[in-house]
């Protein structure tokens, strides 16, 4: 899988070229070929990294009733830069306006140790914010939207549809994950689980499935 290619696609707004690439990868996966395994993510998706060289990684989100949010820490932020296309269903996007506030704050600045162990550390920090929503983005089947690094933002899937999305993200040095948590929460940790082979098969050839039907049509 050649990053700058699918960069360039996603810049583009080429999503069949997108869409063939994830189909692609999904198909070596529900194959058994490789050792990747499927990880069950906290924030409610179940993640398949089909890339990871450098700075540089992809993955394909896959979104379904069965996987529960698992942290209060829904609104965050990337160490990455983020470009994301939706292979299937509908997701919804919501930017937060986040500012320093020490008067009257309404979250605790949270950073996110990741270890390769599959254990995410959240540990508070002293920065106090006030979050506020800002403007919100419904992405639906072959769009694109992006995100810079450091902008706090939640994601959320319509009426709990299934979606999936291919996700290209490069890391950008000195950046820290981030999350937003409540004012005197203490730290912990959250697991993400990690799927075992025939695990992994199934959920691609789900997600393969769904890429090859056509979209259902929305009744008003």
């Amino acid at each position: 899988m050649d990053y700058p290619a699918l960069e360039r696609a996603a810049r583009r707004g080429d999503s069949a070229e997108l869409v063939r690439h994830a189909a692609s990868e999904l198909e070596q996966v529900a194959n058994g070929r490789g050792e990747l395994r499927a990880v069950r993510h906290p924030l409610g998706f179940v993640c398949l990294p089909v890339l990871r060289d450098g700075p540089d990684g992809v993955c394909v989100h896959v979104f379904g009733p069965t996987d529960p949010i698992l942290t209060d820490h829904q609104v965050h932020s990337h160490s990455w830069d983020l470009i994301s296309t939706v292979l299937y269903g509908q997701l919804d996007n919501r930017r937060m306006g986040v500012a320093e506030e020490t008067a009257a704050p309404t979250h605790r600045v949270f950073e996110v140790h990741s270890r390769p162990t599959g254990v995410d550390e959240l540990r508070p920090t002293r920065r106090l914010v006030r979050c506020v929503p800002g403007p919100g983005q419904t992405s639906s089947r072959g769009q694109t939207y992006a995100l810079p690094a450091g902008e706090f933002h939640t994601t959320v899937v319509s009426d709990g549809r299934p979606t999936a999305t291919l996700v290209l993200g490069r890391t950008l040095p000195g950046r820290a994950d981030l999350s937003l948590g409540p004012l005197r929460a203490p730290g912990h940790r959250v697991v993400r689980r990690m799927c075992d082979a025939a695990q992994t098969s199934r959920i691609a050839q789900a997600a393969l499935r769904r890429i090859h039907e056509p979209e259902p049509r929305l009744h008003p």
